[in-house]
């Protein structure tokens, strides 16, 4: 309270317009919340999750012996895997009806200064949040999305040869099948560890499952993600 010469009484201080207020992640003008992704993003992400799981699982169910022998149905088990593996683009080409993914895609696309900076923090084990710029995504989302996608083409392309066998000659067949063991063990601890990452961190999971994030985590580990809007 003030008081105003000649009034013979106090008033009231001025109010501080919204303006005078400091941007500050607890100032209850501002979204406590800020969207991530969109529903068609989620539910592609979804989508592959789910084929990638029953293609590695049955993957798994045709070459452990153990898990061979426990699940049986070998005849149903390789339809599982051949039609997973098959249908596994089938959301990516879905989603590129959407605009918001088809903006993410192009995030992930491009590598900016500041992601470089981000791999030399991780290369020294520097886990503070200011040595990791990073816009949306990050330098090491970046890097799984490419390689994923590559691998998923290769994956398909091999899967193709060894079942269709009158496409290739035999050598060509026996590379594929070489290639795709090996790559199919591959993406099965890759995947692992995403897995692991996404449990590290709930506020990432929650927005593939919800498609926002709380601010001040956005600002925190994706500082620069304003400046890509």
């Amino acid at each position: 309270m003030t008081s105003t010469p000649g009034s013979g009484g106090p008033t009231a201080a001025p109010t501080p317009r919204p303006s005078d207020r400091p941007p500050d992640s607890t100032d209850p003008a501002r979204p406590r919340l800020r969207r991530r992704f969109s529903r068609a993003e989620r539910l592609v992400h979804r989508a592959t999750g789910a084929l990638m799981l029953v293609c590695v699982a049955t993957a798994a169910c045709l070459y452990v012996p153990q898990l061979a022998e426990l699940v049986g149905r070998r005849y149903l088990v390789v339809t599982l895997h051949e039609w997973s593996g098959l249908l596994l683009p089938a959301p990516f080409l879905v989603g590129l009806a959407s605009p918001s993914f088809r903006a993410d895609l192009r995030r992930l696309n491009h590598f900016a200064p500041h992601d470089k900076e981000w791999l030399r923090a991780v290369r020294r084990r520097d886990f503070r949040p200011e040595s990791r710029p990073a816009g949306k995504f990050n330098a090491g989302q970046k890097l799984y999305g490419g390689w994923i996608a590559g691998a998923v083409l290769v994956m398909l392309a091999t899967g193709l040869m060894m079942w269709f066998t009158g496409l290739t000659p035999l050598v060509w067949r026996t590379s594929a099948t070489f290639v795709h063991d090996w790559l199919s063990l591959a993406v099965g601890l890759v995947l692992v560890g995403h897995i692991g990452m996404a449990f590290a961190d709930p506020e990432a999971r929650r927005g593939m499952r919800t498609g926002s994030v709380e601010r001040p985590w956005a600002e925190r580990e994706h500082s620069l993600w304003k400046d890509e809007e």
